[in-house]
């Protein structure tokens, strides 16, 4: 399943996977900004899986993917200027969207318990 299957908050902040709410990427990225981003996260998690025993660059690694996910704006301060609160990882019955999910087809519901992949 691909991100775009997930169900997605009208807002266009959050997707949900896993049961959980997790934070999309900035919209005002350009889409070269964007494609830069996610190349360098997808060789950071590649790295994270190199060096698994190694823990001086473990963390390094590790380092380099929150950079990228904060940079993709998925982490750290929030894109929007609303002053809405962060709600990463509640699930969307117990958050500000919870009308809304409650309104969504089974189906979309379904999907978005499913565990989200990398």
């Amino acid at each position: 399943m691909s991100l775009k299957d997930y169900p997605h908050t009208p807002d266009g902040r959050y997707f949900v996977a896993n049961g959980k709410l997790w934070r999309c990427s900035n919209p005002r990225l350009t889409p070269a900004g964007r494609k830069a981003l996610t190349k360098k996260l997808m060789a950071a998690r590649r790295k994270v899986k190199e060096v698994q025993n190694n823990e001086r660059l473990l963390k390094a690694a590790r380092r380099e993917v929150n950079a990228a996910k904060e940079a993709l704006g998925e982490r750290g301060p929030v894109w929007w200027d609303d002053g809405a609160p962060d709600e990463t990882m509640k699930h969307p019955k117990g958050s500000s969207y919870a009308e809304w999910w409650d309104a969504l087809p089974e189906e979309a519901r379904e999907r978005g318990l499913a565990p989200p992949r990398s």
